[in-house]
């Protein structure tokens, strides 16, 4: 490994004031405690990358005894002023060119190491004048685009391990997996108590449109051309599915049959939802189709109560819909390979059927559907959401190796409509408690799950 030259001597990183940084940190959208009182906060690692600028984990209290662990990037005047300077082009293109030379640098307590990726697909270096802009609104991570060229995630929040986002993104590159943005390199930190990636660098890939806009522009005009594009896309999630289950050697990615334990947790998870909904129905309008249903949406959850299921359990995407897919004149390429956020990473890295992908994409085309309506004011073609489910569906049982599925296509379509169930019982849980007016979307995807099954 080649060793990066730093500046030396650079100068210490600056000590921001605890009560201003806390009040800050607050105010960050990628803060994930909102809820929660946060006591203090507290520098527990730095390191000089450039003239002033530095790498630091900072230590969130929050009360309770509880703690969380997160990224930033301080400047010169880090105690006066904004504590983060990621979206400053000297910052920015510092971390860039620490990544693209390599090695390693000492931190206080731990090292901050920096890899470039190599071969097929590996993106040629960026100019240091590149323009840098940030990418899109700022969710649980930060990223920034320089140039057309490359696009930068910063993690945030840090857990101990290897993010999946690195680590689905070397697989699927190291196994040709043609539909992602290729790997550029990424960084990570090793210290007394904590091993995490903090980044990654990916081609960018410009003039592309994500799958959501997509749907949205092309459901009221162009329904058969997106019903052509969503096949394909059904043809690329099936592509996922096997090269994940691919390499038997590898056991962070080898396939496994799924255990006892993964129902009796599915049903688990299915009974608690339905006794949280039905056991205290809110009062809200749109809820009144389901008043009475409680037998009927059980009648939904069709797995055995013993034997094997069948199919296989493998690495899935984790939080599949069409707002992490980008569509292209090359065709589809996926995004976003780190799980659900709200999920501990250990979590995210377990090993799941791969139609609960199936199945969160399925929603999101009934997502689609009804954002033509409440967003754009505009009327979708007539069962619109059944032809595009039967598109994507279809296209992916046809291509996906048949061993990642239960014996029968029954059994393989009780098992997405069982997973369904759990997304969209999740999915009005959540739009009661954030977007009331959405509440149709989830009950209408109840009411035909129990239509179905009757």
């Amino acid at each position: 490994m080649t060793d990066r030259s730093f500046p030396e001597p650079l100068p210490p990183a600056p000590w921001p004031d605890p009560d201003r940084l806390r009040g800050w940190l607050r105010e960050q959208r990628w803060f994930a405690a909102k809820d929660q009182t946060l006591s203090g906060v507290e520098l527990v690692e730095r390191a000089p990358l450039a003239d002033g600028v530095a790498l630091a984990l900072a230590q969130a209290q929050l009360a309770g005894g509880a703690h969380e662990l997160y990224q930033l990037l301080l400047g010169s005047d880090g105690g006066t002023g904004d504590f983060d300077v990621l979206s400053e082009p000297a910052c920015a293109h510092a971390l860039l060119a620490a990544i693209e030379a390599g090695g390693e640098l000492e931190g206080d307590h731990g090292r901050f190491s920096f890899r470039r990726a190599r071969g097929e697909g590996a993106v040629a270096s960026v100019r240091g004048d590149e323009p840098v802009r940030p990418m899109g609104a700022e969710q649980s991570n930060s990223s920034v685009v320089f140039g057309e060229h490359l696009a930068l995630k910063v993690f945030r929040r840090l857990e101990p391990g290897i993010n999946p986002e690195l680590e689905m993104l070397r697989f699927l590159t190291a196994h040709g997996y043609p539909h992602i943005a290729p790997l550029h390199g990424w960084f990570e930190y090793e210290g007394e108590a904590l091993a995490a990636t903090l980044g990654v660098t990916q081609r960018y890939l410009a003039g592309g449109t994500d799958g959501w806009r997509l749907a949205l522009a092309q459901i009221p005009y162009e329904p058969a051309r997106l019903l052509e594009q969503l096949a394909a896309l059904g043809e690329a999630t099936a592509g996922l599915h096997t090269v994940l289950s691919s390499d038997a050697g590898d056991p962070a990615f080898s396939p496994r049959d799924p255990s006892s334990e993964f129902l009796n947790i599915l049903r688990a998870t299915l009974d608690d939802q339905l006794e949280r909904l039905f056991g205290h129905l809110p009062e809200h309008p749109g809820l009144a189709p389901l008043a009475g249903l409680e037998q009927g949406v059980r009648a939904c959850i069709r797995i055995p109560s013993q034997g094997p299921i069948g199919g296989r359990s493998i690495r899935i995407h984790g939080d599949y819909h069409l707002g992490q897919t980008l569509h292209t004149a090359d065709g589809w390429t996926l995004l976003d390979f780190e799980g659900e956020p709200a999920r501990p990473l250990n979590g995210r890295r377990q090993k799941r059927s791969p139609l609960r992908d199936v199945a969160s994409m399925l929603r999101s085309f009934s997502y689609a559907t009804w954002a033509v309506k409440l967003e754009l004011g505009l009327e979708p073609p007539p069962d619109f959401e059944v032809s595009a489910r039967s598109a994507f569906l279809e296209a992916y049982l046809e291509n996906v190796d048949h061993t990642l599925l239960p014996a029968s296509q029954q059994h393989t379509l009780s098992l997405i409509a069982t997973f369904e169930l759990e997304k969209a019982l999740y999915e009005l849980q959540y739009e009661l408690a954030n977007r009331p007016d959405w509440v149709a979307i989830p009950v209408a995807g109840i009411l035909a799950l129990v239509e179905a099954s009757a």
